[in-house]
């Protein structure tokens, strides 16, 4: 990847969930490079240790939480506003879940999948919210994915849970859009991350033969994406989905 568009984040303060590694971390990164304070939010406190040398002398706050507990958002919430208000959330926690067929897939493993992806998502956005509305500016974007709107076989958990995201973005970009924060997500195809590790080579296979341009996406394209959405240019767009699926994407 060359150098891409610069977006000034200065006086900034981001908060990135999944933060810690793969996209996330990218993410984070990125908007670094713009002058943001960030916050990073992610349940692995080892993981997350490992992340802070990628940003130098520019350390970001680091704070362990699981995403799927009311108390623990709360609280993370109230950790990360001490440091100062939030004005960027960019949801990217996530799991993948077991590739298994609906009539094989174990409840207890569907749960966690929703848990951590729908659910997770709602309680970040439910606790950050009210205090963008306050001050009248905020950018939260969401990641969601293609099979969140095409459904993928042997991924019907992961799937179902995605476009649950994506629906949750569209209602709340509509509760928000005359208050200055704007709520949009992204759809991308397949990024190869450590979350691959969650996934059985058959269904790897499967997603990159869905994929027109025959690669998976890199992270640093899927930050790019994320950048604009994140930045004061992004103004006129809410409750939005935008692919970025290497040609994948039919609607």
């Amino acid at each position: 990847m060359g150098q891409g568009n610069h977006y000034d984040f200065s006086g900034r303060h981001a908060v990135v969930t999944g933060g810690a590694s793969g996209i996330g971390l990218e993410i984070a990164q990125r908007l670094a490079a713009g002058g943001a304070k960030l916050s990073l939010w992610d349940r692995d406190a080892a993981t997350l240790d490992r992340a802070r040398a990628a940003f130098g002398e520019h350390a970001p706050q680091l704070v362990v939480v699981d995403i799927s507990s009311v108390e623990a958002v709360d609280a993370a919430r109230d950790q990360t506003i001490a440091a100062g208000p939030v004005d960027i959330l960019v949801n990217s926690a996530g799991i993948t879940g077991p590739n298994n067929t609906v009539w094989d897939y174990a409840p207890e493993a569907w749960d966690e999948v929703m848990r951590i992806n729908l659910r997770g998502t709602f309680l970040c956005c439910r606790a950050l919210v009210p205090q963008m509305r306050e001050r009248g500016y905020g950018r939260i974007v969401n990641i969601a994915s293609v099979a969140g709107k095409e459904g993928n076989p042997n991924a019907s958990a992961y799937s179902a849970s995605k476009a649950g995201v994506i629906a949750l973005t569209k209602s709340l970009g509509k509760e928000l859009a005359q208050s200055g924060v704007t709520v949009n997500c992204i759809t991308p195809a397949a990024v190869r991350t450590p979350m691959f590790s969650q996934m059985t080579q058959q269904h790897i296979d499967y997603m990159l033969s869905k994929i027109p341009m025959n690669r998976f996406g890199e992270t640093a394209e899927i930050a790019a994406l994320v950048a604009w959405l994140s930045s004061a240019d992004c103004s006129f767009s809410t409750g939005a989905v935008f692919d970025i699926s290497g040609g994948r994407a039919t609607y």
